[in-house]
């Protein structure tokens, strides 16, 4: 299992993020051999986030080979055509490291912010993918649906992955949406706090029985789980109140629905939870510290990792 980490993009408490910070944190995550440098894409949150591709761009020479990746971007708020070009650019200076994700958003109020109708959101994503590769191709072959059409434009330059970086859809485990993976995406992501290992292994089996069906190759086609939020401590009253008063009043959920799924405590428990994912055919964990974000990559590697089986 590969293990890749978030930007923490996030003021849990007030703080405001700065460029050192997210450089120092890149420059750890790189030595420390995390092979994907994850954001996600929010416009409004119950905390400040910073724009997602903005900081990716802002320690892109800081980031050695790590994969820099979007985990998940949302091209209906931004436009597929802005998307496209965010991406492309990102691509193209960071050589061809760029992962893309994408999904629709769960924020109903990102929508309402740019006046688009949160009920259309799956029809878009599904042209706004289209029009994405249909922009990064730069061919004569436009896309033309009914929310979007590159008939007759060219974005350039172009990504240097050809004919575009690898497109990867998040979706929780759904039907429609695991089928939405297999028809449209080169990858599957999934969340970390909206599955467990039992969900997560039979959706798996599911995306590939659609991949297959669609007479694509099963055995290339991969997945991941994002969004991981972690914390490494033996003290149980420190994990306690990071799932209580930061994790659960964000997330607007139960600490004790969080608590069996997540990676947070004492670091045998993290591993046990960690390995479970890895039999349930988990390839890549993109991990999200809640706290000490610095401190916890090299804890995790530390103190986790030999921990898990098969490592």
């Amino acid at each position: 299992m590969e293990f890749g980490v978030h930007l923490p993009l996030i003021s849990f408490a007030g703080e405001q993020r700065s460029l050192d910070e997210l450089l120092r944190f890149t420059e750890t995550a790189r030595d420390l051999g995390y092979t994907h440098l994850c954001v996600n894409d929010h416009l409004v949150f119950s905390r400040a986030w910073l724009d997602g591709p903005t900081a990716l761009a802002a320690v892109l020479a800081r980031s050695g080979q790590m994969t820099l990746a979007t985990t998940v971007a949302v091209p209906v708020l931004r436009g597929p055509a802005a998307t496209a070009k965010i991406l492309a650019a990102l691509d193209l200076l960071s050589g061809g490291r760029l992962l893309v994700g994408l999904g629709p958003g769960s924020s109903a109020r990102d929508y309402e912010l740019v006046g688009v109708r949160f009920e259309e959101r799956w029809k878009r994503l599904d042209e706004a993918v289209q029009a994405l590769r249909a922009h990064w191709r730069a061919d004569d072959v436009a896309f033309e649906g009914e929310f979007y059409s590159t008939a007759g434009f060219t974005l350039s330059p172009t990504p240097a992955q050809r004919p575009g970086p690898p497109i990867w859809i998040g979706s929780w485990g759904s039907a429609a949406g695991l089928r939405r993976v297999a028809r449209l995406a080169d990858g599957w992501l999934a969340s970390g706090y909206n599955t467990t290992p039992e969900l997560f292994a039979q959706a798996w089996l599911d995306v590939q029985a659609e991949v297959a069906a669609r007479g694509r190759d099963v055995a290339g086609f991969p997945n991941g789980i994002a969004t991981m939020w972690c914390y490494v401590t033996e003290d149980r009253a420190r994990a306690d109140a990071v799932l209580a008063d930061v994790l659960a009043p964000m997330l607007n959920r139960p600490a004790d629905q969080l608590r069996p799924i997540l990676p947070i405590g004492p670091a045998e428990e993290c591993a046990e939870k960690l390995t479970a994912y890895a039999r349930a055919g988990a390839q890549r964990v993109f991990l999200w510290p809640l706290a000490d974000e610095h401190a916890q990559l090299g804890v995790f590697r530390e103190r986790v990792v030999p921990l898990l089986e098969g490592e």
